[in-house]
């Protein structure tokens, strides 16, 4: 038969190169990931045991209020929806271990919906879970409409796209931002929560957004992961900032990113959190407390000396970060930028991703 179509000889060896090849390259990926850190079970952790919570206590600073989202769907859709826990744990506890009492509020009140993606989870967002405190305020939070504003210092509103719905419109949400940023007190926000920002007028009867530097959940970002957002959403995000005055300032997909426009802190994604809440701190006239970088940190820095520097500048810093200095590393991050390089058509970006990946498997045998 072979001899007779020749053709469907080629087609046949050339597409079974290809599995195999495949195959090859699947099994090696998976191998550079470090599987066995992967699975450590942190499930059960709890604030006692991170030192950052549990040590060198800080004097009583304030009160600093926390608002998430009540939207547990996204529009007219059946996909579910809620505050990332992610974005509201580690603002939580970065506030706490700088002395701040953290009240959470949303526009209803009570228990909100929740969106816990297992992959992004590390030792803070489960000991958030574990830590009865922090549990009773989040499956009570306080109605906006309940809140004084003269009572915090800074307010922070936490991600997830249900913000996309019930923060904009929120006559509430808006008071409490106008009143604490003309009081010079600090508003923050990251991912979706600069949602809370986009209608809130100052006194003056200028958008509060006119000619402030802001970063948020990007269009690229939005559009990546729902390529349906324009017709789910009742805007794009970044749009509307820009539509609000904003100069919107915009880093890599995926990587941490923030802008610091006075009293006005914003960042781009959920990788943006831990920043920001520090930000925030010094913002509010402190030094933040000394926090150990997590290994998904040290990934985002290499990430973004990548973004900035190339190849061999991230090898340089993931030595600096493996050998020299033998902090941890989240290889697997990196790994998951070079399937969104896929995602977005660069295959070059993949390789070179796939290559440091390698490289940092290879240093962390060093440590």
């Amino acid at each position: 038969m072979f001899k007779k179509y020749p053709i469907l000889k080629w087609i046949l060896i050339v597409s079974g190169s290809i599995i195999v090849f495949l195959f090859i390259f699947g099994w090696w990926f998976m191998s550079l990931l470090p599987i066995e850190e992967m699975g450590t079970d942190l499930s059960t952790t709890q604030t006692i045991d991170l030192p950052y919570l549990s040590e060198d206590i800080q004097p009583s600073r304030g009160k600093i209020l926390a608002i998430v989202t009540s939207t547990a769907t996204m529009g007219s859709t059946d996909k579910s929806t809620g505050y990332e826990l992610t974005e509201l744990s580690r603002a939580y506890y970065v506030f706490q271990a700088n002395g701040f009492e953290v009240d959470i509020a949303s526009p209803l009140g009570g228990e909100p919906p929740v969106v816990i993606d297992d992959d992004d989870m590390g030792k803070y967002d489960f000991a958030f879970l574990n830590d009865s405190i922090a549990q009773h305020k989040i499956k009570h939070t306080i109605p906006v409409k309940n809140i004084n504003p003269d009572v915090y210092e800074a307010v922070f509103f936490a991600g997830g796209k249900g913000a996309m719905f019930d923060f904009p419109q929120n006559k509430d949400i808006q008071n409490i931002v106008r009143h604490l940023y003309q009081s010079n007190k600090v508003v923050g926000a990251v991912c979706h929560g600069p949602a809370a920002l986009v209608n809130v007028t100052l006194d003056t009867g200028r958008p509060l957004l006119e000619n402030k530097k802001v970063s948020s959940f990007t269009n690229n970002e939005e559009l990546l992961l729902i390529p349906d957002a324009e017709e789910i959403f009742p805007f794009l995000l970044q749009d509307k900032l820009v539509a609000q005055g904003a100069r919107f300032n915009e880093g890599a997909t995926y990587l941490e990113h923030i802008s610091y426009d006075k009293n006005l802190i914003t960042g781009q994604n959920p990788w943006s959190t831990w920043i920001l809440a520090e930000t925030m701190i010094s913002a509010l006239g402190y030094t933040p407390k000394h926090r150990e970088i997590t290994a998904e940190e040290n990934a985002m820095k290499v990430l973004i000396a990548y973004e900035e520097g190339g190849t061999q500048k991230a090898k340089e810093l993931i030595k600096q970060i493996s050998t020299v200095e033998n902090k941890p590393l989240a290889r697997q991050l990196i790994a998951v930028h070079s399937v969104v390089a896929i995602m977005k058509g660069s295959i070059g970006r993949f390789f070179n991703l796939v290559s440091l990946t390698s490289y940092a498997k290879g240093e962390s045998k060093n440590i």
